[in-house]
């Protein structure tokens, strides 16, 4: 019984650390998947969003610990296109131009272009800034904790332009 029970749970076990991708393993601490949904543009599918959380988030809100957001894509974007739009939603959640003509460059070394099938993670360290992956390498660091903080908060600000997307990334997972 022992043994079976041991089996059982190294299987589970081993499920689970598959399910993290390498690049959130090669991001270190212990990560789970929170919520996923999927982001349209009049009803065209552009990225499934997943938001992973490391360790145990404090006060059931994933903001307060260490997070990352992947983007698997579903259609060809160019860098400048991802850089745009970045730069564009980080405007209206009211970073300053300054600060926006500063990121604009940061983003525009980090991103590449994606293609369908492509995946991107972003992690946000609270208080330092984030790093970029794609599945098989870093693509860079940005050590600016308000860059970070207005970058992510394109998909998990309140004041997100689509709620329905922010709503299934925070939905709380069981357990």
């Amino acid at each position: 019984m022992k043994r079976a029970w041991l089996a059982l749970c190294l299987t589970v076990w081993s499920a689970v650390v598959q399910a993290v991708p390498d690049a959130l393993r090669d991001a270190g601490a212990s990560w789970r998947q929170w919520g996923s949904g999927e982001m349209r543009w009049l009803g065209i599918p552009l990225y499934r969003a997943t938001l992973w959380v490391a360790g145990a988030a404090r006060s059931g809100d994933p903001g307060d610990s260490p997070h990352a957001v992947q983007l698997d894509y579903r259609r060809e974007i160019t860098r400048s296109r991802l850089v745009e739009v970045s730069v564009d939603e980080m405007r209206r959640l009211g970073a300053s131009e300054e600060q926006l003509e500063r990121w604009k460059g940061v983003l525009g070394r980090v991103f590449p272009d994606v293609r369908d099938g492509d995946t991107l993670f972003g992690v946000h360290y609270p208080g330092w800034g984030a790093t970029f992956y794609d599945r098989q390498r870093l693509l860079g660091e940005v050590p600016d904790a308000d860059f970070a903080r207005y970058f992510f908060s394109i998909w998990l600000d309140p004041r997100t332009r689509n709620p329905g997307l922010r709503a299934a990334l925070l939905e709380r997972p069981p357990g």
